[in-house]
């Protein structure tokens, strides 16, 4: 989480949630990974949920746009979220 001291919000990125948790998309902090992640479904203002982490951590099963989706956590740090 880094703290955004200008709002005094947090902003979280898609790595962080826990399962079951949602989010809204904010942002990407890799150019090139966002654009495989925007022809996916994950466009900014989409309602994002976790479905499922795997034992390890590595993937996450998400929930954007109406289907399911596995990312990387490498991946999923790079999805910023809009604080609630």
């Amino acid at each position: 989480m880094i703290l955004n001291k200008r709002m005094g919000t947090t902003i979280k990125y898609l790595s962080e949630l826990k399962k079951g948790q949602k989010g809204i998309i904010d942002s990407f902090t890799d150019y090139e990974l966002s654009l495989k992640l925007l022809e996916m479904g994950c466009i900014p203002g989409e309602i994002i949920e976790v479905i499922r982490i795997a034992p390890l951590g590595d993937p996450i099963a998400i929930s954007v746009a109406g289907y399911m989706l596995s990312l990387r956590k490498a991946e999923a740090a790079t999805v910023r979220l809009k604080p609630n």
